[in-house]
């Protein structure tokens, strides 16, 4: 009964795993972020292609 009364005051193995999962959603919203930028520069680059190649005719 002692093991499970000290086991349930023992809060350090909760600590980790809430940061475990912070730290796995900042993740998260990094890698959609990224891709949402990815996307965007790679249209931005697109366009400045194509208009560079209709001003070289």
């Amino acid at each position: 009964m002692k093991f499970l009364h000290k086991l349930a005051k023992n809060n350090k193995g909760a600590t980790a795993i809430e940061y475990g999962l912070i730290a796995a959603l900042i993740a998260v919203a990094a890698i959609t972020a990224m891709s949402g930028l990815g996307n965007s520069l790679k249209t931005t680059f697109n366009n400045a292609s194509d208009a560079m190649d209709g001003a070289g005719q």
